[in-house]
C-alpha cells in the first residue's frame, strides 16, 4: 500500500515543475530583437556606404545612387590618398598618440596605487578629488586657456602642443579605472611583500602592476582611440600642413568649389584601419575593464 501511493507522487512532481517552467523558457523577446536589428543597420549602412564610396569615381558620385555599388570599382582614390602626404599624417597622429598614451597611463598608475595605498592622508584624498573634478570638465570649455598655455610656452604649431593637454585629459579617467583594479589586489600580497623587505617601488612594479595588467591594457587603448581620433586640439594649436593629424587632414580632400567625397571615404578607410586592428585585439579588455571601472 505504501509503495503504490508514493509512486504517483514521484512522477507526478517532476512533470509538475517542466510545465511551469516550459513556458517562459521559449518565449521570445521580439521588441527586443528589432531593436537590435535596428541598432545594427543604423551602425552598417553608414560603413558600408563608406566603404563603396572609396570605390567610386569623382566624376561619377552625384549621378549614381549612393548605396549602389560601383560598376567599375576602382582604387584610384586610395593611390591619391597615400600620395597626398597620408604617411606624414600617418606618422604624426602616432607620435602624437604614443607621446600622450605612455606618459599618461604611466602617471596615472603610479597616482592611483599612491591614492589607494595612502588613502588615510588628507593630502591624497584631496589629489583624488582634484582627478575626479577633472572628468566634470569638457575639452571644449578649456580651449581657449589651452590656446593661451600653449602660446606662451612657444609651443604652437608643434606635436608637442598636442601631446601635453591631450595627456592632462587621459589622466583623470585612468587613474578612477587603475585605483578601482588596484583597490581589488589582496592587501595580504601588499603584507608579504613588506615583510620580504621591498619598498613602495618594488612592491608597485612587481606586484601591482602585473596583477593590474588588464587595467592598463584598458586604459591605454582606451586612451589610444580618443587621442587618435581627434579633431578639436590640432585644429586649433596646429596650422602648419606638416603637422597635420589624420582626422584634421581629411581637409586636404576639400577644394574651393568642391569636395572630392570619394578621396575623402578612402582617407577615412585608411584612417580607420589602424583602430579596428587594436579594437580587435583589445575588445574584451576594453569593455571588461570599463565596465569594471565604473561598477565598482
Amino acid at each position: 500500500m505504501t509503495t503504490t501511493s508514493t509512486r504517483p507522487q514521484h512522477h507526478t512532481a517532476p512533470h509538475r515543475v517542466r510545465q511551469h517552467h516550459a513556458g517562459p523558457a521559449h518565449r521570445r523577446n521580439w521588441p527586443g530583437n528589432l531593436a537590435a536589428w535596428l541598432w545594427l543597420a543604423v551602425v552598417v549602412i553608414p560603413l558600408y556606404w563608406i566603404l563603396i564610396t572609396s570605390l567610386k569615381v569623382q566624376s561619377g558620385y552625384y549621378a549614381s545612387n549612393p548605396l549602389v555599388p560601383p560598376s567599375d570599382p576602382t582604387l584610384d582614390n586610395y593611390q591619391f590618398v597615400l600620395q597626398s602626404d597620408f604617411i606624414t599624417y600617418f606618422i604624426n597622429t602616432v607620435v602624437v598618440t604614443a607621446g600622450a598614451v605612455v606618459p599618461a597611463v604611466t602617471v596615472s598608475f603610479m597616482a592611483a596605487y599612491a591614492i589607494v595605498r595612502g588613502w588615510s592622508s588628507r593630502f591624497l584624498r584631496a589629489v583624488n578629488s582634484l582627478f575626479l573634478m577633472g572628468l566634470a570638465i569638457p575639452l571644449q570649455a578649456t580651449v581657449i586657456p589651452i590656446y593661451l598655455i600653449i602660446i606662451r610656452l612657444h609651443l604652437y604649431d608643434s606635436l608637442l602642443a598636442l601631446i601635453l593637454p591631450s595627456i592632462a585629459f587621459a589622466i583623470p579617467l585612468s587613474v578612477l579605472i587603475l585605483a578601482n583594479f588596484i583597490r581589488d589586489v589582496p592587501k595580504e600580497l601588499f603584507e608579504a611583500m613588506r615583510v620580504d623587505g621591498a619598498t613602495e617601488w618594488m612592491t608597485m612594479w612587481r606586484l601591482t602592476a602585473p596583477l593590474t595588467r588588464p587595467a592598463l591594457l584598458t586604459v591605454s587603448i582606451f586612451n589610444a582611440l580618443t587621442v587618435w581620433n581627434g579633431f578639436l586640439l590640432p585644429l586649433i594649436l596646429t596650422q602648419s600642413p606638416d603637422k597635420r593629424t589624420l582626422p584634421l587632414a581629411l581637409w586636404t580632400f576639400q577644394g574651393q568649389y568642391s569636395v572630392n567625397v570619394p578621396a575623402i571615404a578612402a582617407a577615412v578607410v585608411l584612417t580607420t584601419l589602424p583602430v579596428l586592428v587594436l579594437y580587435a585585439f583589445g575588445r574584451r579588455q576594453l569593455l571588461g575593464g570599463l565596465a569594471a571601472g565604473f561598477s565598482r
